[in-house]
């Protein structure tokens, strides 16, 4: 007993003297042939906190292997349908299985690092910062760079980051980070102040549980104003079901005081009322202000579809809701869920609500493998019930990894027309306008397949292939 004792002490002394050494593949070699579940809990949490140290020299090695890739600078061609590193940017998207936006940020981050914070980098390195503490440096330094900041100021405001890196979070590293850029460059924080401006936006991302998140990135007077109104609405929301809460207790009071002169059987049924009646009002009377707020948003964005007179149109179809439902469960003989265009699955109850008001059109699938089955080369323009069967087949650019909506999207013919390409099924699919661009003017080559798969081949001849997507798959 006493020698597994004094091994536990020696291990837990080596993790903490490791601790304290620059990250290194010896470091990790010896982590490596430990057994962390003989030590106690203290030198636990040390052996997680080494790991963790050690995984700054691997990611400022990733780092470099992406600029090798990318570049050191953003690339451009002179072709006006081309935009900055956009093949640069798919090539390390579809390596490492991540969308074009995120491995633009990872490119971006990358170039940053390695050419103008070599503090951040060899910090990195070693372990005094992590690679969540280096990304935020570099994002929030990058504006400044590209505005020419001085050098000097530049490794002021690096030096303060990496400092303050020691006892903080990476958030609060970000923030720090901000304060000095206003603080040593006044005149780079008011530019970029402008500059930010014009990249305002509204962005949309899929949750788990019939659940989405909307993003809105917007200067901070506009924020507050919506804030505001968005807030005067969830009051008054809140307010309607104060009320309703008081009339349910005022009704609650009297039949209890009915109550002790009635008969048990009576009781019993007020009570299976009262039950009834609570859980009925619960999920508006228990909700806190967060989701009022919810609903006085999305009341908004409802009173401005049902009152606008302008039919805005995609491939032919005014603005909608798309959904996909099987007929057993739409009849509620089954409980599968219902597919929603642009998010998932959902719950059946959901898709049967939605679907309560729904238009409605026919598609029939393969029963073995759920892809959408069914034009020749009668019209370049395909008609539009070729088009709906694209929007429910495809659902999104066939790109590898892009998620950008079909809705939104452009109808390429793989195959092109004027190269005797038909306008069918199997040569139709939607794609979003950057990587249509990318296919007709980047190099990039496809292949479409008649169960709507497709195969792509970068420019440098790497192939990846995108498989069909079932109807009752989230695509």
């Amino acid at each position: 007993m006493q020698k597994r004792s004094d091994e536990v002490r020696v291990l837990g002394e080596r993790i903490a003297q490791l601790l304290h050494l620059p990250a290194c593949i010896d470091v990790v070699n010896e982590l490596w042939n430990m057994d962390p579940e003989i030590l106690d809990y203290a030198g636990r949490v040390d052996y997680l906190a080494a790991l963790e140290k050690q995984s700054g020299w691997f990611n400022v090695w990733m780092q470099k292997a992406i600029v090798i890739v990318a570049g050191t600078e953003p690339s451009r061609t002179d072709s006006m349908y081309s935009g900055v590193d956009d093949s640069e940017r798919e090539e390390v998207a579809t390596a490492l299985r991540m969308s074009g936006s995120t491995a633009q940020g990872r490119i971006d981050v990358a170039r940053t690092l390695t050419q103008y914070l070599p503090g951040a980098t060899a910090a990195l390195a070693i372990g005094d910062i992590s690679p969540a503490h280096a990304n935020v440096i570099a994002r929030e330094s990058a504006q400044l760079i590209r505005q020419g900041v001085a050098p000097e100021v530049l490794k002021l405001i690096e030096d303060e980051a990496i400092a303050h890196a020691e006892f903080h979070t990476p958030a609060q590293v970000a923030n720090k980070v901000r304060s000095c850029i206003a603080m040593f460059a006044p005149e780079q924080f008011e530019a970029a102040a402008v500059e930010e401006k014009s990249t305002r936006k509204v962005s949309y991302y899929p949750s788990a549980n019939g659940m989405a998140t909307i993003v809105a990135f917007l200067p901070a007077p506009d924020a507050q104003t919506i804030m505001l109104a968005i807030d005067r609405l969830a009051n008054k929301t809140n307010g309607i079901a104060k009320e309703k809460l008081r009339a349910y207790q005022a009704k609650a009071g009297h039949r209890m005081r009915a109550n002790a002169s009635a008969e048990p059987e009576s009781n019993l049924k007020n009570d299976a009322d009262d039950r009834f009646n609570l859980t009925d009002f619960s999920a508006d009377l228990m909700d806190p202000m967060d989701a009022h707020r919810a609903d006085a948003i999305t009341a908004i964005a409802a009173m401005f579809l049902e009152t606008s007179e302008d039919q805005v149109m995609s491939h032919g179809r005014p603005v909608t809701v798309n959904l996909t439902i099987d007929l057993p469960t739409l009849l509620g003989l089954a409980e599968n869920p219902g597919q929603l265009s642009g998010y998932g699955a959902i719950p059946a109850a959901v898709a049967r609500e939605l679907a309560a008001d729904g238009k409605w059109r026919k598609f029939i699938t393969d029963p073995t493998t759920g892809n959408l089955l069914d034009f020749g080369r009668e019209s370049y323009l395909p008609p539009q019930v070729l088009r709906d069967f694209l929007l429910a087949r495809d659902r999104t650019c066939r790109f590898p990894g892009c998620r950008r909506s079909g809705v939104k999207g452009e109808i390429d013919h793989a195959i092109p027309w004027e190269e005797g390409g038909e306008t069918s099924p199997k040569n139709l699919g939607l794609l979003c306008k950057r990587h249509h661009q990318l296919k007709t003017h980047g190099g990039w080559k496809l292949e479409s397949f008649e169960d709507g798969s497709c195969e792509w081949t970068s420019p440098l001849g790497k192939k990846r292939f995108v498989p069909a997507r079932p109807m009752d798959e989230v695509a």
